[in-house]
């Protein structure tokens, strides 16, 4: 699976790109016909302290996925949205076997 990461208003470094496409690309596990990722870490000016948001959708056939999340780290942004991806995914796996059967 192809992952895309873009940083918005800041350049990501090596270890953030590495631990974004490491994060997105365990979801192969859950559901094997995701067709590829994109990634986009934005940082907000805000006076909060979560101005870290982190956008991820995920392609599969007939359907997209897109999961939003502010945070204060990226990496707590990333590790929260790849967790509600897979219950997304999970439920659409179990959504297509129901028709299988």
């Amino acid at each position: 699976m192809k992952v895309f990461v873009q940083s918005v208003n800041f350049n990501a470094d090596k270890e953030l790109v590495e631990f974004a496409e490491n994060k997105v690309a365990s979801l192969e596990k859950y559901y094997d016909k995701i067709v590829d990722s994109e990634v986009f870490l934005k940082v907000q000016q805000t006076s909060g302290k979560e101005n870290k948001f982190v956008e991820v959708k995920i392609n599969v056939p007939k359907d997209n996925f897109i999961v939003k999340k502010a945070c204060k780290t990226f990496e707590e942004g990333l590790m929260l949205s790849v967790d509600s991806l897979k219950r997304q995914l999970n439920r659409l796996k179990e959504k297509q076997r129901a028709h299988h059967v």
